[in-house]
């Protein structure tokens, strides 16, 4: 990505907010020249980064319109974190340059240890492929095990089918902001710094995640009842009888089983990813992001009925909306990329195109694949999916098709992203399969201090930045076998 924020988007004026907190704290009500008498609110801002949601921002409400240009990163503080930009804005949201407005905008250093409020607890975390993911207190340890060890030096078994999470414990977005410097507003008149006046946010805006509406589907073939999340694009009109939409299916690794609907929204990319407001703005799709209370396919590759209600579900959304039947796209990550490759061959005529990202199965099965659009992304470091995509991929060439294969460089900028996926298409294959080169999905520091990590759960934070890839799946349609 060129900038988080250019492809993330931004919240308008009239979004919702969650709230988060109690009443708006101020410990001083300085009415006089002082800013803090004229702070009415505080608003939390949330961003999702590859590694999860973090807490990015707070919008300070005043009472009068603020004059932009004489603001500067001194100007406010927020307690235990790094302020990088301060702005007025005329809604509580993050922009690229600020406008004179009632909220004035404090931009927060995402690589504090304190942004993050989504985490991974345990050894199994991205588990349904193996890997090591970052443990965090900001979520409840999962109840899977691991499955038998397979005996092969450097390879982490996947959780046990079944194994069940718990709610979720994402961190609630908190900050306390003080006035540092002087604030004018656009007449002219001077609000004072007040370093006794502080305001404390009380609501917190999540773009994008809180764009989504959760649901339950109970399916009658399965008996299953599976929570989802499901983004309706803004342009939807249930009056419309001409118009239909294409659908991407998410679903998320092994270490987001939770009984928290959101917590797949707010892992990572995923799912959030196709439904920026740049996204959609050039490929308007339903977004469909399930959350799995149970481990639904671990190394024996033999799913729980969660699986069959995934497919389920999707059919029966292509009832209800107006969704292109030819224009359905699955995608996943570790046990859902495993999803995603056993989905396109148990139901070969259902989805047009799929994002396979650090996953396998088993190459005996793997012929089907052999008449998919598919697009694999894999570490070189990640010990079992590479070397199981490549089996697979084999399975492919040795079926007639063609597969298009490249070595990338995952500490690439979006630029040569870019470049990389457009040298990819002109080969005009069916299958491509992009492998990021080992070491290279971990920083240089990381890399130097573990150069035996596991790369699996740093594969998808980079994979689903890749913005032509995406691209890439929505030019697929659906050939029947």
């Amino acid at each position: 990505m060129a900038t988080r924020r250019a492809f993330l988007g931004r919240v308008l004026g009239g979004a919702a907010v969650v709230t988060t907190g109690g009443l708006v704290a101020c410990e001083s009500d300085s009415a006089g020249g002082g800013g803090g008498g004229h702070m009415k609110s505080a608003i939390a801002i949330t961003e999702v980064y590859g590694e999860g949601q973090k807490f990015i921002a707070v919008a300070v409400e005043y009472d009068t319109e603020i004059d932009t240009s004489k603001l500067s990163a001194s100007s406010f503080e927020v307690e235990g974190r790094t302020v990088t930009k301060v702005y007025a804005n005329t809604a509580a949201a993050t922009a690229d340059q600020g406008t004179d407005g009632t909220y004035v905008i404090v931009e927060l250093s995402p690589g504090d240890d304190s942004a993050l409020l989504w985490g991974i607890s345990g050894p199994y975390g991205g588990g349904g492929g193996g890997g090591s993911g970052k443990s965090s207190d900001s979520a409840q340890p999962s109840t899977a095990q691991p499955a038998q060890s397979s005996g092969t030096p450097g390879v982490v078994p996947g959780p046990t089918l079944g194994a069940t999470g718990g709610a979720a414990n994402i961190k609630t977005a908190k900050g306390t902001v003080t006035q540092t410097g002087t604030v004018t507003t656009s007449d002219g008149s001077a609000y004072a710094a007040d370093s006794v006046a502080k305001v404390t946010t009380s609501r917190t805006v999540n773009p994008i995640v809180d764009d989504f509406k959760q649901f339950t589907f109970k399916d009658p073939k399965t008996g299953k009842s599976l929570p989802y999340n499901l983004y309706i694009p803004a342009g939807y009109d249930k009056d419309d009888k001409t118009t239909s939409y294409p659908l991407v299916l998410f679903m998320h690794d092994a270490s987001v089983v939770s009984t928290t609907v959101k917590a797949t929204l707010v892992q990572g990319l995923g799912a959030v990813c196709w439904a920026s407001p740049e996204d959609q703005a050039v490929r308007e799709a339903f977004v469909l992001a399930p959350q799995y209370p149970a481990v639904v396919v671990s190394d024996d590759y033999k799913p729980t009925a969660y699986f069959d209600a995934t497919a389920n579900l999707v059919t029966s959304l292509t009832s209800q909306y107006r969704i292109d039947p030819d224009r359905l796209y699955s995608t996943g990550q570790s046990m859902g990329a495993m999803m995603t490759l056993g989905l396109n061959i148990k139901y070969p005529d259902l989805f047009a195109a799929s994002f396979v990202v650090a996953g396998q199965w088993p190459a005996a099965q793997a012929a089907p694949l052999a008449g998919k659009n598919l697009w694999i992304t894999v570490s070189q470091g990640d010990t079992k999916a590479y070397p199981g995509e490549n089996a697979i991929t084999k399975v492919i060439e040795k079926a007639g098709t063609k597969v298009g294969r490249a070595t990338w460089n995952g500490r690439s900028t979006a630029a040569q992203f870019a470049a990389d996926v457009k040298e990819m298409e002109a080969k005009a294959t069916t299958v491509n399969y992009s492998a990021l080169l080992k070491g290279t999905t971990l920083t240089e520091a990381q890399a130097k201090q573990n150069p035996n990590a596991l790369e699996h759960n740093s594969t998808w934070p980079i994979a689903y930045t890749i913005e032509d890839i995406r691209a890439w799946i929505f030019k697929q349609r659906r050939v029947k076998e």
